[in-house]
């Protein structure tokens, strides 16, 4: 038996870790690829179970900050609990789940400001500081109906070619 733990942290001391590759763990446990899916779901899994509590920490400290300190506090607690569960429970399923093939799991934020919102999933606006995905109106547009001066749009029947 402790010849087999040993090989195991010699293993894991000589093989090169998924984190220090060029791709960061949460891109690679979103990966198609079987072999960047299994260690990347790993990792991910290890640093959400490992790091759910710091939502808790983060949401209160900000909502505390933002808001009325009473109210901004509990609004933060709620948030953060919220948070750490999810956060919690999809490293979790990641680490139950990593060795099925096609199943990426339920990925969260890497960071702890807004839990529910991957930063890095395609067709999100990064630039601004709440990541909204493609089409959603920036902040300076605003949810208004079209004025009327705006031609509708003309609706063409599809083209089919040989």
């Amino acid at each position: 038996m402790k010849k087999i733990g040993i090989g195991l942290i010699a293993m894991l001391l000589v093989a090169p870790p998924v984190w220090a590759s060029t791709m960061s763990i949460h891109e690679a446990a979103q990966s198609p690829e079987y072999g960047k899916k299994f260690g990347g779901m790993i990792g991910r899994g290890v640093v959400n179970v490992a790091t759910c509590f710091m939502d808790l920490l983060v949401d209160t400290v900000n909502e505390t900050k933002q808001g009325p300190p009473l109210v901004g506090t509990l609004v933060g607690l709620g948030k953060g609990v919220g948070c750490t569960t999810l956060r919690a429970l999809s490293g979790g399923i990641d680490l139950v789940t990593f060795w099925v093939p096609g199943f990426n799991g339920f990925p969260v934020s890497p960071s702890y400001d807004n839990c529910i919102v991957p930063s890095s999933a395609e067709g999100m606006d990064t630039d601004s500081h709440h990541a909204m995905p493609a089409g959603y109106p920036s902040e300076a547009s605003s949810w208004s109906a079209p004025s009327s001066s705006t031609p509708a749009p003309k609706h063409e029947k599809p083209r089919y070619t040989k």
